[in-house]
């Protein structure tokens, strides 16, 4: 007995409908200060967003106070399928577009994102810095950051790991004296 295959479906069809449902990060460029509120509206609509915030102190003539603010101003990140209905996060007051090439909103490695979340969760200082290019790409080994990858630098005799959302050219650094790393081919 011999199988034959479906002519009505094409691999491409079958590659296109997994790959479609397959939740990937997209990053949404925001009006300024509205990053929060758009996460929540994005988070009521049943989507996984993920807005990274620092926390700061902040002077005014009358009072300090420390507040939270986005650690990359303008933009948000949500977790959907391609074929989730882009529409309604772009109904979102607030927000501009997605974040792509050539007008198609292009996924973020789950990689990058994880490597952020892991940095924010652990509540290590870090700021935010000039999106950088060049460098060696390293991975924590050991710790509480085992797994984190970035690029090393070097400023001021401190080794910092620098951790790239390239599609936005955005990242953060933070200070890994101490940690162990391997490079990363």
């Amino acid at each position: 007995m011999s199988i034959q295959a479906n002519p009505l479906i094409s691999s491409a069809s079958i590659y296109r409908e997994l790959t479609e449902e397959t939740p990937r990060w997209f990053a949404v460029q925001t009006r300024a200060r509205h990053e929060k509120r758009i996460g929540n509206e994005l988070q009521q609509k049943g989507l996984t967003a993920f807005v990274p915030t620092v926390r700061e102190s902040h002077r005014w003539s009358d009072r300090t106070k420390i507040v939270e603010i986005p650690l990359f101003s303008c933009y948000v990140f949500v977790r959907m399928g391609e074929s989730a209905s882009r529409l309604d996060v772009l109904k979102i007051p607030g927000v501009f577009h997605f974040v792509g090439i050539n007008g198609r909103p292009t996924p973020i490695p789950d990689s990058q994102i994880a490597s952020l979340q892991t940095v924010i969760d652990h509540k290590l200082p870090l700021t935010s810095c000039g999106f950088l290019k060049v460098g060696q790409r390293v991975r924590i080994r050991g710790g509480a950051l085992d797994g984190v990858e970035g690029t090393l630098v070097s400023a001021k005799n401190e080794n910092k790991l620098v951790i790239s959302v390239e599609l936005i050219q955005q990242a953060v650094s933070i200070t890994i004296d101490g940690y162990a790393l391997e490079v990363v081919h």
